[in-house]
């Protein structure tokens, strides 16, 4: 675990994160009671964001890559409709900047080695 005291954008996005996971898996379990065929997998990918979001809180290293893939995604199976693409997009890229600002990367480093 990090020790160091997260950056607001890293708290912002790990927060959000977890929101929409939660939101979006209680949405989505509905639905997968009633279809569970596909369902599982929505639910799958909803999960994964609520496990970026609290390890993104925690300075986990993967985790802003997982948040990154998770977004990726979602630009992706927006690709058939143009306006969706456009706001998926720009929110990726919004996300992708503020994870990878000098500022986050420093939150994410490892803490160096003590020599003793």
């Amino acid at each position: 675990m990090n020790s160091k005291k997260p950056p607001v954008a890293i708290i912002f996005l790990g927060l959000l994160y977890i929101a929409v996971g939660a939101v979006n898996f209680a949405h989505h379990f509905r639905q997968s009671l009633a279809s569970p065929r596909g369902g599982v997998w929505v639910l799958l990918v909803e999960l994964l964001a609520i496990v970026a979001g609290a390890f993104l809180l925690r300075g986990q290293n993967w985790a802003r890559w997982l948040a990154l893939a998770w977004m990726l995604f979602h630009v992706a199976i927006s690709a058939a409709v143009l306006r969706e693409l456009i706001i998926h997009g720009v929110i990726c890229i919004l996300i992708a900047w503020l994870l990878f600002r000098p500022e986050s990367t420093r939150y994410f480093r490892p803490p160096p080695l003590e020599q003793t």
